[in-house]
């Protein structure tokens, strides 16, 4: 599934939250990267380093003319390819680091951070799932 988040919206997502602070988390590697809004709940993943970036660039330029920008999962919704014209995150996300075998949560999300990678879920268990390696949304 792939999602679009127009410049238009990211502009207004950001000129009404400026100074608003975002958790966020990062696997200890901090090559993952998730940080949470909760209006409306969403969560948002990137990744810094992956096998498959460059496909997804391509993918999203060719589909939407947009840039990929990583992974999104709603509250109750599949999880998605996002790609976007402009910023995802409105204010400063405050990342805490999560070790490998823990879980972070926040609103309707939990993420678990392994070594292999970070698999979120939302309360429908809608998800998705990150790696260097590989990625999938359900």
């Amino acid at each position: 599934m792939w999602r679009l988040v127009p410049l238009a919206i990211a502009l207004i997502w950001a000129a009404g939250a400026q100074a608003a602070t975002v958790p966020g988390f990062r696997s200890p590697s901090g090559n993952i990267s998730c940080a949470a809004l909760s209006r409306p709940a969403m969560l948002f993943c990137t990744i810094t380093e992956s096998r498959y970036a460059q496909r997804l660039q391509a993918r999203c330029m060719t589909r939407t003319g947009l840039d990929w920008h990583g992974f999104e999962l709603g509250a109750a919704r599949k999880g998605a390819v996002t790609c976007s014209g402009g910023l995802l995150v409105p204010g400063k996300v405050l990342y805490r680091t999560v070790p490998y075998g823990s879980t972070w949560r926040r609103g309707p999300f939990r993420c678990a951070s392994a070594r292999t990678g970070v698999r979120c879920h939302d309360a429908a268990r809608h998800g998705l799932f990150i790696s260097r390696e590989s990625w999938r949304v359900w």
